[in-house]
Order: C-alpha cells, then sequence, then structure tokens
C-alpha cells in the first residue's frame, strides 16, 4: 500500500519520472518543476501530497493558496485554492489512491481556511487550464465524483507559421489607423511601466507579471495613441517563443481593428525570428477574440473544463 506524506527533498526527480509516465501528453522537466512549484513564493511542501511505494513516487496531488498576492493591487484571494496537478501512474490506478490524493490537498486547503477549490486555473503557474477530458477522462471523473463542477470550458489554439503572409487588407487596416494617429511598434522602456499597469489594471494581474518578468521588449507590440490601448505579447511564458500572449485591446477601442493589427504584426515578428507555429493554452472560442483567431486561421487544438468544488 502506498504511503502518502508531504514533499520532502529528494522527491524531485521520482515526482518528474512518475509525472511523465503518467501524464506522456504533457511532460514536464525538473527545471519546470523547479521554477513553477519549489521556488514560487507561495510553495508549502504540505501541500504537495506525494504517495510513495518502497521509496519511489507513484503520485501525488498539489494543494496551493496565496502566500504572496500575484501583483500590485491585488490580494491573497483568501477563500480561495487550488489544484493545479495531480496524477497516478498506471499501474497503480483503480485503488482509490488518485481521491485519497486529491483528499488530502483538499483537507490542507480547509485547514487553511480554504471554502473554494478551483482545478486548474492557478496563476501563474498552471500547467493546463483544466482537465483534457479527451487525454484524462479518468481524472475528469475523478474530480466529478468528488463534488468538482464545470465552471468554464476554455480552448487552446494554434496555427502554423510556415508561408505566412500579413493579408493585405490588414495592411489597409493599419495605414488607416496610423492617418487617424495610432502608432505600432515593440514598447520603449519608458513605456514599459504604462504597459504593464494598462495589462494589470484592464485585464488581469497575472498579465502584467508576465510583461514584468519577460526577457525581450522586442517580443512585445504595442498599439498607442495618446496612451497605450492594446498590446499582443510572445515569448512571455518560460521563455517559449512560440506561446503567443498576453494579448488585449481597450474595451472603448474595440471595433476598431486594433486586434487585428497586432495580431498579424506579432505573427509577422514571430515569423522573422524563423518561429514555425504560433499557439495559446487559454481562450474563449465564442467570444470576439475566439472569432478574431478563427479569422487569421487558428484552429482548436485541445478542450478544457476548469473545475471548483467547496472544501467541506
Amino acid at each position: 500500500m502506498a504511503a502518502v506524506r508531504a514533499f520532502v527533498a529528494g522527491d524531485e526527480l521520482g515526482l518528474v519520472d512518475a509525472w511523465n509516465r503518467s501524464m506522456p501528453g504533457d511532460p514536464t522537466t525538473a527545471g519546470w518543476v523547479r521554477e513553477c512549484v519549489l521556488l514560487d513564493p507561495n510553495f508549502d511542501p504540505e501541500g504537495l501530497r506525494v504517495a510513495v511505494v518502497d521509496g519511489r513516487v507513484v503520485g501525488c496531488a498539489y494543494g496551493v493558496r496565496r502566500l504572496v498576492p500575484p501583483g500590485p493591487g491585488t490580494d491573497l484571494e483568501p477563500e480561495t485554492g487550488w489544484i493545479p496537478f495531480f496524477f497516478v501512474v498506471p499501474e497503480r490506478r483503480g485503488r482509490g489512491l488518485g481521491r485519497r490524493l486529491l483528499g488530502e490537498a483538499l483537507d490542507f486547503l480547509r485547514e487553511r481556511g480554504r471554502t473554494r477549490v478551483d482545478f486548474a486555473s492557478y496563476t501563474p503557474h498552471y500547467v493546463l487550464p483544466g482537465v483534457d477530458v479527451e487525454l484524462y477522462p479518468g481524472g475528469f471523473g475523478l474530480l466529478r465524483g468528488l463534488g468538482f463542477e464545470i465552471r468554464s470550458s476554455p480552448v487552446a489554439m494554434g496555427r502554423t507559421l510556415v508561408g505566412q503572409v500579413t493579408p493585405g487588407e490588414v495592411l489597409r487596416l493599419r495605414a488607416a489607423r496610423e492617418s487617424e494617429g495610432y502608432v505600432f511598434r515593440p514598447p520603449t522602456d519608458g513605456e514599459l511601466p504604462e504597459l504593464i499597469g494598462f495589462a494589470a489594471r484592464a485585464f488581469n494581474p497575472d498579465w502584467g507579471e508576465a510583461i514584468r518578468r519577460h526577457a525581450d521588449p522586442q517580443r512585445m507590440v504595442i498599439a498607442k495613441k495618446d496612451h497605450i490601448v492594446g498590446f499582443a505579447v510572445f515569448g512571455a511564458y518560460q521563455g517559449v517563443g512560440e506561446r503567443f500572449g498576453p494579448f488585449g485591446v481597450d474595451v472603448k477601442e474595440r471595433g476598431t481593428g486594433l486586434g487585428k493589427i497586432l495580431l498579424h504584426l506579432t505573427m509577422a515578428r514571430m515569423r522573422a525570428e524563423g518561429l514555425r507555429t504560433a499557439w495559446f493554452l487559454w481562450g474563449d472560442e465564442a467570444s470576439p477574440a475566439g472569432h478574431l483567431y478563427r479569422q487569421a486561421g487558428y484552429e482548436v487544438t485541445r478542450r478544457f473544463h476548469v473545475m471548483t468544488r467547496g472544501t467541506g
């Protein structure tokens, strides 16, 4: 029978090996675990519940709550906890181990005052936006059996950049907006504080922090008139160049084509770097942005369910 306990130093290599045998569609690395779990300021080893048999890691479930706010002007979301990932190696499934691991992660969060738990939308270090039912039907069934309910169903999308050419209509649209005083270019160093603040206030604090941590402003494009009204970024997460986003346009400026211009300008910059695909993990297929992506040649590559439940 497996022993379940808190994470201890030395578990990390076994955890990576067990993860990759359990979730071959979403393999991880020691570097990702180090950066996004162990060095996360919110990490508490008591929340990382590890199952061990004969000294080998055979499963885990990770419960985490905020100990530091995600960015300026935000709070600790004191009612909410997250389970960003859980897994059990194939040969140990069907014995109740996954339920036991998730139960201990839920207990960890409840004992620390969390009354709501989300799978798996913990920012900035989520693995996937939610559960992929196609790849992990067992995990979805386990969550449902524990009382988790679907909160939203985002999609991942992507497209090839091979042969990508900015359409003439986009070039004409850009010229029209520039004649009205808009500019489209990478931000200067002096504009970065404004861009970070705009992304955080108008969209999501995590977006502002992603831009703050970005190593290369040349992988950003802004739309600006008197002030910044839109932006598109690539390579912002773990330095993965082909990952597009964050991307947003001021709600008062929508319908002007700024989003279409920013999207195509950014894809052109990605192609100039020799990147061959553009993709993102989290989007609303039915939103205006979803329609814009479709028009630009993006297709849905995966579907997820963000799920939630109380801790009681």
